[in-house]
């Protein structure tokens, strides 16, 4: 099996090509991927594929083996693109102003098309259920995932586990990385106003300072991280947005703050959250200033099943060879494919895209993001044997 599915992907790797090309020309943002969604229900009927839409612009359908209801394994691929100005000169350029696949995510939907061609034609070979899950809106909250979830993405027939793969720009094409247990953060989106009273910079006497105030802010509330974090719980909160609109010699009424909360236990994000705005509120009014707290959650940690993730690595090293299985690093970046794996067994490996020879170098969400096109290949045929391996036990 493994050897005929090597065979597959190889001959079919220019239209796995060919269909990426299709993908990164005409990106679409999320839950807008409604030309996305009618290629890849295009490209799965000429397969014989019955695909049924979810989450608007999502798709579902099922490559049956033999005895279908044995087993049922489910794939993902998320398909919306990021509002950034490609800056590639290449023939396969996005021609939406605007809007680039700058995380791969064309990668990940014309790999898992790459594997409904090789898997409907060993349908005959295996036993089991494949469920292909084109999901769409990974990059925007509430997350695809959640919407799909809800819709019953994981039921009739429900998969006894969910794998996904995702570009790897720091790892070399032809290798893959695994990482059991935690390996990418919750994210949650923090806004605070910090209003106070302006005037004339002049007269610090006569205002309620907001910039003062949200700088003591800023460092004080570092200290939920350095003093409350459990130690086995990696965490991340950061600030990327001040605004202070005022002059040399005005200060404005209100400051407004916008930042990121990351970690990796529920628990904690729970209990962090609470502390960062009882600490903001409270240090406002104890300056005199009051303070206004918004929370917008975001997806949930990623958490890597240890016992599915040892088989799929075993899978992987059986068909990569083990020189080229990595090991990955905890990564603090968001992912909504963590709503899948706190709900089923789950693993989220990464494929490796990056050739230093061809200035193949740059990293996602990045305008200059490419890949080395010789990863469609590889991450559809080795989708295609996870999935039958996983199917087999």
């Amino acid at each position: 099996m493994k050897e005929k599915i090597k065979s597959l992907a190889s001959t079919y790797a220019a239209d796995f090509v060919a269909n990426r090309r299709h993908l990164h020309s005409h990106p679409e943002l999320s839950f807008q991927e409604f030309e996305t969604q009618k290629f890849v229900a295009a490209q799965l009927r000429t397969l014989g594929l019955e695909p049924v839409s979810m989450a608007d612009t999502g798709l579902v359908a099922l490559v049956e083996g033999k005895n279908p209801h044995k087993k049922v394994v489910g794939l993902r691929a998320d398909m919306d693109a990021l509002p950034i100005v490609e800056a590639n000169d290449v023939s396969y350029k996005s021609q939406n102003p605007g809007v680039m696949h700058a995380c791969g995510h064309d990668v990940h939907t014309a790999s898992l098309l790459g594997v409904a061609r090789i898997l409907t034609e060993l349908k005959d070979e295996f036993e089991g259920t494949v469920k292909l899950v084109f999901q769409p809106g990974e990059e925007k909250a509430p997350g695809g995932a959640s919407m799909m979830i809800r819709e019953g993405v994981l039921e009739n027939p429900a998969p006894a586990g969910m794998i996904g793969q995702h570009v790897a720009p720091q790892i070399p094409v032809g290798k893959i990385g695994f990482r059991e247990g935690m390996y990418m953060a919750s994210t949650d989106e923090i806004y605070i106003t910090v209003k106070g009273k302006g005037g004339h910079g002049a007269a610090p006497d006569s205002v309620v300072d907001p910039v003062l105030i949200s700088s003591h802010l800023i460092v004080a509330l570092q200290q939920i991280i350095s003093r409350n974090r459990p130690p086995k719980s990696p965490s991340v909160l950061s600030f990327g947005k001040v605004i202070a609109n005022g002059a040399t010699n005005v200060i404005p009424d209100n400051v407004y703050i916008e930042g990121t909360f990351r970690c990796m236990d529920e628990t904690w994000r729970a209990e962090g959250l609470r502390r960062i705005q009882k600490l903001a509120e409270g240090l406002c009014e104890s300056m005199g200033a009051t303070c206004e707290f918004e929370v917008i959650k975001g997806y949930p940690y990623l958490e890597n099943h240890p016992e599915l993730t040892r088989r799929l690595r075993a899978g992987a090293t059986e068909y990569m060879g083990e020189e080229n299985i990595v090991d990955l690093d905890i990564w603090m970046a968001g992912e909504d494919f963590a709503f899948y794996s706190q709900v089923v067994d789950s693993c989220f490996y990464r494929l490796g895209t990056r050739n230093e020879a061809r200035g193949i170098v740059s990293g996602v969400h990045t305008p200059t993001f490419d890949i080395d096109e010789r990863a469609l290949e590889i991450g559809a045929g080795l989708m295609s044997w996870l999935a039958v391996e996983e199917l087999g036990r």
